[in-house]
């Protein structure tokens, strides 16, 4: 069953970073059509003032701006707030998305981009935010050296309590769910990014990469979270005993 729009755009706060007046005014425009209230902040020290005074409830951040570029305010943000960010750019190459993505950036979009795309992943990253966290009703212990618990939302792994992203618990809470199941591509990121995300598996991938080095002993040879290559992932298998 497909999820339901649960917000209000309305009631939606956009803060817009960049020190292009024209863009500012091009994502603003066209946020405003859609009813969102829009903020906005010409460099990262504008941007983090507004973030603690009025509380957007997502980020449109630049990457190149002068003195404090969108990767050192990114930073900046992710200490103190975990607002959704999408990250707006005129470089396209895998390192620099790997960069932001790294930092806590939720989305990545290269410069130019199109009215429909940018508004296609702020209702995705809304959605998500706002939607109910995943819960269970009891602990899974997967092993010894790792245990779960959705109600709580804490992860033990060889007796330490690991800090997972929310996109990062979103994902584990899925594969868990589902252990022993193959789950396709874009099974993952329709559950977990949203559908508008079908077809973005660098995100997946990479995602899976920061799962593995939070709670596998030999991220190069996992034991919890499977390839299926060309295909999908699964989670091992769980013991009656031990779910």
């Amino acid at each position: 069953m497909m999820e339901q729009e649960v917000f209000d755009q309305r009631d939606m706060t956009i803060l817009i970073v960049d020190d292009e007046p024209r863009i500012r005014d091009f994502v603003r425009m066209n946020l405003e059509l859609e009813h969102y209230r829009v903020l906005e902040a010409n460099n990262g020290i504008e941007a983090l003032d507004e973030l603690r005074e009025n509380l957007p409830d997502l980020v449109v951040l630049d990457v190149m701006m002068p003195e404090m570029d969108g990767f050192e305010t990114l930073k900046a943000i992710r200490e103190v707030s975990t607002v959704p960010v999408v990250m707006l750019t005129v470089r396209q190459n895998e390192q620099d998305r790997i960069r932001g993505l790294d930092l806590g950036a939720d989305d990545y979009i290269a410069k130019p981009f199109s009215p429909r795309e940018l508004l296609s992943r702020i209702r995705a990253l809304l959605r998500r935010s706002l939607m109910a966290p995943p819960s269970r009703k009891t602990e899974i212990v997967v092993d010894p050296d790792l245990t779960i618990d959705f109600a709580r939302r804490e992860v033990i792994v060889r007796g330490r309590k690991v800090v997972l992203r929310p996109t990062e618990y979103r994902l584990l809470y899925h594969l868990v769910s589902n252990a022993g199941r193959l789950l396709t591509h874009e099974t993952l990121l329709s559950k977990v990014w949203g559908r508008e995300y079908r077809d973005e598996s660098h995100y997946l991938r990479l995602y899976i990469t920061y799962l593995r080095q939070k709670l596998e002993k030999d991220p190069a040879h996992p034991q919890y979270i499977l390839t299926e290559r060309g295909v999908g992932y699964r989670f091992k298998a769980l013991d009656e005993g031990h779910k």
